[in-house]
């Protein structure tokens, strides 16, 4: 009964407008590999956002309330982050070529980046990973990329 409710509520959303309520930088950054399906990146339904949006507010806070973070919410390190992240990625592709060989998008949400995209088999993909990790206030690099024969 409860997989029937859901896909009965998946469809019933199918048709609302999916946005980007949080403003979360999504970010094509890449696009050498024709044919690499784009992620869904962070949009969603209304409804969608509404249901989230207790998680959100408490793992946005919980940084802060650790002690971990200068700043009282995660989320609000992700516009910096999109701006250093793209400088570093510019210094990177001197080493990597990542621009003339990927098709990656970027998602940031607290402190996070979460890679999407299309590599060949031979591009370094974890060395790639471990040194976007280094950008300032990243705190963890999610690999969600797909390896191209």
């Amino acid at each position: 009964m409860l997989a029937v409710a859901l896909i009965v509520s998946t469809f019933a959303h199918a048709d609302e407008a999916r946005e980007n309520r949080g403003h979360d930088p999504f970010i094509q950054v890449s696009s050498a590999l024709p044919g690499c399906t784009a992620p869904p990146g962070p949009f969603e339904t209304e409804q969608e956002w509404l249901d989230e949006a207790h998680y959100r507010i408490e793992r946005g806070n919980s940084c802060w309330l650790a002690g971990r973070c200068r700043l009282s919410n995660s989320y609000d390190y992700d516009q910096e982050i999109a701006a250093s992240v793209t400088r570093r990625l510019n210094a990177l592709n001197a080493s990597f070529q990542w621009r003339e060989k990927t098709t990656l998008w970027l998602t940031i949400q607290r402190r996070f980046i979460y890679v999407d995209g299309c590599v060949p088999r031979d591009f370094d993909k974890s060395r790639f990973i471990s040194a976007l990790g280094e950008t300032a206030d990243v705190d963890k690099v999610i690999d969600r990329i797909t390896v191209r024969q």
